[in-house]
């Protein structure tokens, strides 16, 4: 190796920053420069492919792990007095019995850094040292190597069932067709094999033929999305997006083997920066922890001044100097005011137990077991798809028993987004699936009868069914093929170097043919093969080792449960979906003639267009024809000429809008189906700019959706589609329960309006006896007028002294139009203060980020706890901006569950999760922290009053390691416990009583007034346990140990039994802690009284306490003490819980409960029965007196009271029911 300046290091240093830092990369092949030292090759500047998730090292582990933990102030602070008591002036008592507490809490947080950075260290040696293949020009083939060796730049093969080991881009596969099938479920947790496409589409392709250079962006987190172009030598450009990379950590399935050209490598692939790690969040009770601690450190500072400034008058007068103080040596005594100033931090450092040391660290052990308590609860495990909650973020356990709203999206999180396809509507003829589908049927029939001919090509029934057919991006494959799995060995492997997104097998989105007859697809779950390998031959399959092609042997592997239930009722119809490559796809025609269409291009969805088209040729008019779906509202402006034959346009999309509003009140999933037959001229003018478009790096995602809306326009109507996604199971009793607990649920979906309210009524969201307000405004000024109306009836509502106590019965129905006017600044505080009005609100029609604004605002403005909970990708902006996200596995991909700090399977699951769990988590820790604050405060106080009676001295009357050991080791262990496992009412009870769980809510338990009764408390009970012996010894010759063990036997059994009456049930695990705890004491004091002779000269407490528990007297202190200190608390608690107490004379409170429920039940019922008129108009019912007549214009709607801009609506009994 040649020897380089130290200059030249540097400015090549500078360069690699620069090239790393680039918004574009341009990367060459590593195969001209094989062999040549480092500084020669083109990407030298980019990471290998070895990672360090480590991060300590060896040699430096002691100081980085100290510089860590000295983040953490209590740290700091408690090593500022360590420090401080090195110095003689100030010293309370030895330096060295200071350094233990501090030394054992920074152990055991080191020993815990360590053990979990040596398993980090484990899983990378492993993972860099996976096998892999990379092609190497001097032996003209591809050679093992580790996945470390890889370089940027450098040729990798995967074959089949191998896990990827760097960012690829693909550029050539083992299959005729250039695809390359992956799964990817170590990065997103989904197992629906997806397509990868070669960008090279040479049949053979030799590594060192390839001379381009790959343009690309640098490397981000976003797992869908890349961009990049390859420039050939004759600078022409191919674009390469994410449909052609291979990301590290997915798994090669089904094809042989695939090349692929490393893009990212190591920690700048897609996968390591998505790693990283558990998410970090202060919870409530932490923010307001910290409040408390600032408290006691001003009280500390308060005591110490007092101590300073009674020594100093203390010392003041005095006549002459006592003997006992002993002058420096300089032989001369310091002033009183430098004395009361040393005095001043040697205060501090007797009183330092003050502020709790062990307090942070025993919160973290309580967390701990709290997760471990919520992940194993069988309640919330779930059958169907084998998983259990997963908690994701491990600080904020506490803030689930303080949510106040929840923010909750529709498909896949209330509905089970598994879809039925029960209706169609074809050129303005509707076709329910039950009664009418033989008509359809024979429909088809006869069009199809016979072969294609030239007039039955623009028939719309056949093109309505081919769209289902074709518009889509399903995978097929063949059901009696078995996918080709890895062996048990290297799944563990594998699972062990992903563990950042190890998780529960999740349901596969791999559709099977469930019941035709109703169109359903269910998703089948495979299990792994643990036998070994399924066998991949180094070729092609040839076409007569493959199974028959029939109808009864497809598998459709789709990405969305929509897409899948289209294709199967296609199916249904007798047009079948055969197979599918990125350049044709075939469908065999009820007829069995089966058409082969050339795939041109794929216009795949996205939130903005809310639709997605695939263009192709027609195989027998060879017409450049282009099939789109998608939401109605995005489809319906972009109609233009009818079609052929069947008269007025505008007749056809009425009467299909009309059914697609009858769809929407049945709670059906609707889409529009149209078409569009472009000439070639045209199509050759588009795929010019698509293709520029593609290979552009800079506005790319603009460029290709303008192309996009460049060819959707003018389509012909064809039909629209209604699919059934049902509710989940036990929603309506969920939401409930959490509306009785308080909680305000919030729905925003992106469904139509009629969609959400049928939902909205099913699930009980609303009720029959809701006003509910529709806010549908087109311009500002309309937005305002009916803020302001609305506002103004709340007020007069408020106002009227015939509605005291009651409570206004409204939700409000909002559109993403409105939404955005709502939320402008102008608007922003009357819309918040409206919704604080209602108690449920539907947000239809809306974005992802409209979404995360409601959350942050809603969040912000009332100063809220929110909760988000979501199953799909665009709930996870809402998911992050929420105090607490949970995320949903289901139907829609794993994005939600990664990007949310619990994980769930069922709606039904945050029952308990909240009312249970949420309330025991809270109610634990914040009596545990007042507990911690009560504790130290009572014992410190001991030290206190006796200043009072040694001249402000900061002498202490118990034996310094005692008082070290009093914290550490004596009243450690049972707040802990008590953080754990207690349970101050059961789960039947929190369940049956969802209002119970509104103490969390707000303020909750840990608050400003109860810390400070707390602290008081602390204090009486202190100069109850000083007094009581300092009036027993008085006028007594009795030494300072002997006063002071029986005050420090008495302040435990104070503190314990403080805790015993707070605990409200008892276990076999309390006893043995409490009595252990006081066994503890006993055995450890009398063993160093034993033995300490001459440990802590001048005075040794020498059998101390064996001479105490001879005199009947302590026993009498430590009676005395112990039930006067704890009389006021006992009957304070006694008399508060009184009221929850069951006995054999009185009815339970779930009795009472549900007493009073059922008597609401029937005075609603009789009231509901009053004309629409009357109860609109009721003030006694707490609803809103008549609207101004400036804004009632109602028109004729079924079902609904419309307004211009806002409506008021009731449930009538003709209402159609949600299934």
């Amino acid at each position: 190796m040649t020897w380089r300046s130290p200059l030249a290091l540097v400015r090549d240093a500078l360069r690699g920053q620069r090239a790393r830092e680039n918004e574009l990369r341009s990367l060459e092949s590593n195969l001209p420069y094989e062999g040549l030292e480092k500084g020669k090759q083109p990407n030298r500047y980019f990471p290998s492919n070895g990672i360090k998730t480590t991060k300590y090292s060896l040699l430096f582990f002691i100081p980085m792990n100290l510089y860590e933990q000295f983040h953490r102030l209590a740290n700091l602070y408690f090593v500022g007095l360590v420090i401080l008591n090195f110095i003689p002036e100030v010293n309370a008592f030895q330096p060295e019995i200071a350094l233990i507490p501090i030394c054992v809490i920074l152990s055991l947080t080191a020993m815990k850094d360590a053990w979990e950075d040596f398993r980090r260290y484990q899983s990378d040696r492993k993972l860099n040292n996976m096998p892999c293949f990379i092609y190497s020009r001097k032996e003209k083939q591809f050679v093992e190597r580790h996945w470390k060796d890889v370089r940027v730049g450098d040729f990798v093969k995967v074959v089949c069932n191998e896990i990827i080991p760097a960012d690829l881009l693909l550029l050539y596969t083992s299959d005729p067709n250039g695809v390359c099938h992956i799964e990817t479920a170590n990065l997103d947790g989904e197992t629906n094999l997806k397509q990868r496409t070669a960008v090279s589409g040479h049949p053979e392709f030799e590594p060192e033929s390839f001379n381009g250079i790959l343009v690309c962006e640098k490397p981000n987190n976003n797992l869908n999305h890349f961009k990049g172009y390859v420039e050939k030598p004759d600078k022409q450009k191919v674009g390469a997006g994410i449909e052609s990379l291979l990301l590290r950590g997915c798994t090669v399935r089904n094809t042989d083997h695939a090349v692929g050209f490393v893009v990212y490598a190591g920690r700048e692939t897609k996968s390591m920066l998505n790693n990283s790690g558990p998410r970090y969040k202060r919870s409530k009770l932490e923010r307001r922890l910290n409040i408390d601690v600032l408290f006691c450190v001003i009280l500390l500072f308060t005591m110490c001044l007092i101590g300073a400034l009674g020594h100093y008058l203390w010392l003041n007068a005095m006549p002459v100097v006592p003997p006992y103080l002993v002058p420096p040596t300089s032989g001369q005594l310091d002033r009183p005011s430098l004395t009361s100033f040393y005095m001043f931090f040697t205060m501090i450092i007797l009183l330092q137990i003050l502020i709790p040391i062990s307090l942070y660290v025993s919160i973290e052990l309580v967390k701990i077991g709290q997760i471990f308590f919520i992940t194993n609860d069988i309640d919330l495990y779930d059958e169907e798809t084998d998983s259990r909650i997963q908690c994701k973020a491990l600080n904020i356990t506490e803030d689930l028993g303080q949510i106040e709203y929840i923010f909750s999206d529709k498909t896949g999180t209330l509905t089970e987004n598994k879809m039925v396809f029960r209706r169609c509507s074809i050129m303005g003829t509707e076709y329910p699936h039950k009664e009418n589908d033989g008509k359809l049927f024979q429909k088809i029939s006869r069009t199809s009868s016979g072969s294609l001919s030239h007039s039955q090509k623009t028939d719309a029934y056949l093109d309505f069914f081919l769209a289902l057919a074709i518009c889509n991006t399903v995978v097929v494959s063949m059901a009696t093929t078995k996918r080709r799995r890895v062996s048990a060995h290297l799944m563990r492997n594998a699972g062990g170097i992903f563990k950042f997104c190890k998780r529960n097998p999740k349901r596969h989105r791999t559709f099977t043919e469930d019941s035709e007859e109703n169109f359903q697809p269910s998703g089948q779950t495979e299990g792994v093969d643990t036998t070994g390998l399924q066998p991949c031959s180094p070729h092609p399959p040839s076409l007569s080792d493959e199974p028959a092609l029939t109808s009864d042997n497809l598998r459709y592997e789709a990405e969305s449960p929509d897409e899948a239930a289209l294709v199967y009722a296609a199916k249904a119809y007798g047009f079948t979906l055969l197979s599918r490559t990125p350049d044709s796809v075939s469908v065999r025609l009820p007829s069995g003639e089966v058409l082969d269409f050339e795939v041109l291009d794929t216009l795949t969805f996205d939130s903005n267009r809310k639709r997605m088209s695939v263009l192709v040729r027609h195989p027998i008019t060879k017409e450049y024809v282009l099939y789109t779906k998608g939401a109605d509202f995005a489809i319906m402006e972009l109609l233009g000429t009818p079609y052929a034959g069947n008269g007025n346009k505008k007749n056809i999309a009425t009467v299909t809008q009309r059914h697609l509003d009858c769809y929407a009140k049945e709670g059906l999933r609707t889409l529009c189906i149209a078409k569009k037959v472009v000439s070639e001229a045209v199509y050759k003018r588009w795929s010019v700019d698509r293709k520029n478009a593609m290979a552009a790096i800079e506005n790319r995602e603009r460029l290709v959706m303008d192309t996009a809306v460049q060819l959707e326009k003018n389509l012909t109507l064809l039909g629209a589609t209604g699919i059934e996604d049902r509710l989940q199971e036990n929603v309506p009793d969920t939401i409930q329960a959490l509306r009785e607990a308080g909680i305000k649920v919030w729905v925003l979906t992106g469904d139509k309006p009629e969609t959400a309210v049928n939902i909205g009524y099913a699930c009980g969201l609303l009720e029959d006896e809701d006003l509910v307000i529709n806010m549908a405004a087109v311009f500002q000024i309309t937005c305002t007028n009916i803020l302001d109306c609305t506002l103004e009836e709340v007020r007069r509502y408020n106002a009227d002294p015939r509605n005291v106590d009651t409570t206004q019965n409204m939700s409000l129905v909002i559109d993403g139009l409105t939404l955005d006017k709502a939320l402008s600044p102008d608007l922003l505080d009357r819309f918040v203060a409206l919704v604080k009005h209602c108690r449920a609100v539907l947000c239809c029609r809306v974005t992802p980020l409209q979404k995360s604004r409601v959350v942050k605002v809603i969040r912000e403005k009332l100063k809220v706890m929110t909760l988000a909970v979501g199953d799909g990708a665009n709930d996870v902006n809402m998911i992050q901006a929420a105090d607490i996200g949970i995320g949903i596995s289901g139907q829609e991909g794993m994005q939600a569950v990664m990007a949310s700090d619990f994980a769930i399977s069922r709606f039904k699951h945050l029952k308990k999760l909240l009312l249970v769990h949420g309330h025991w988590c809270y109610t634990r820790l914040a009596n545990m922290i007042i507990y911690f604050f009560y504790k130290n405060v009572a014992y410190v106080n001991l030290l206190f009053w006796y200043q009072f009676f040694c001249g402000f001295s900061a002498t202490a009357m118990i034996d310094y390691w005692l008082m070290i050991f009093f914290n550490l080791f004596f009243t450690s262990v049972p707040p802990i416990m008590f953080g754990l496992m207690d349970k101050d009412i059961s789960a039947e009870m929190l369940l049956g009583v969802p209002e119970l769980y509104k103490t969390g809510q707000g303020e909750g338990d840990y608050r400003f007034t109860t810390f400070w009764v707390s602290i008081l408390d602390a204090f009486y009970q202190s100069l109850v346990c000083f007094f009581v012996p300092y009036f027993v010894y008085q006028d007594s010759d009795i030494d300072m140990f002997t006063f002071g063990t029986p005050m420090n036997t008495s302040a435990l059994f104070i503190i314990l039994m403080h805790l015993s009456i707070e605990i409200k049930s008892w276990t076999v695990v309390h006893w043995i802690i409490m009595l252990g705890s006081v066994a503890l004491y006993f055995i450890v004091t009398l063993a160093y009284s034993a033995v300490c002779v001459t440990c802590n000269p001048p005075s040794n407490p020498y059998w101390i306490l064996q001479s105490q528990m001879e005199d009947p007297m302590f026993y009498l202190i430590c009676i005395l003490s112990t039930v006067v200190a704890l009389l006021p608390r006992y009957r304070v608690c006694h008399s508060l819980n009184s009221p929850l107490q069951v006995t054999s004379h009185s009815p339970s409170p779930i009795a009472v409960k549900l007493l009073q429920r059922s008597a609401m039940r029937i005075s609603s019922s009789s009231r509901g029965s009053m004309p629409l008129a009357h109860t609109t108009s009721s003030t006694s019912r707490g609803q809103f007196s008549p609207m101004r007549p400036s804004i009632i214009l109602l028109t004729a709607r079924p079902k609904y009271r419309w307004v211009t801009g806002v409506s008021s609506q009731k449930k009538g009994s003709n209402s159609s029911s949600y299934k």
